[in-house]
């Protein structure tokens, strides 16, 4: 199943880049000017969240093994506020990529089915980054 193999592969780097995600949003929190900012980007951090749980309870189902990932492995503190939005957009949509990929090599329906749901927050993630921009236009 290289399929699946590969979805395994592209599940312990997602858990990895949530985490990542994680802690880039805890800074954007604090920095956001705004309370409805702060708001936007405290829903997608409960959202990625939710997705590394996701990540590990799939993986564990498939392999009957826990995805190791440490509290702050790769993360730096964007230059800015901004660059910090700006990066946050491409790296939703760079999600979307591998997750179409995990998604494909499943061969559970319902297991799909969830990443389809982290697929559409992750799109929906982006609308959200790119409202915060053109609202700091």
């Amino acid at each position: 199943m290289p399929a699946l193999n590969t979805a395994l592969n592209l599940m312990r780097e997602a858990v990895q880049g949530e985490r990542e995600d994680e802690l880039k949003y805890n800074y954007l929190i604090e920095a956001a000017p705004t309370q409805e900012e702060k708001d936007i980007i405290t829903s997608i951090r409960d959202d990625e969240r939710l997705h590394r749980q996701w990540y590990r309870e799939i993986y564990r189902y498939y392999t009957n093994e826990e995805i190791n990932s440490t509290n702050n492995e790769g993360f730096m503190e964007p230059q800015s506020y901004m660059e910090g939005i700006k990066s946050s957009i491409f790296g939703e949509l760079s999600a979307m990529e591998k997750y179409r990929i995990i998604r494909e090599g499943l061969p559970s329906r319902f297991f799909r089915d969830i990443v389809f749901r982290i697929l559409t927050d992750e799109m929906k993630h982006a609308t959200k980054y790119n409202y915060i921009l053109s609202i700091n236009g």
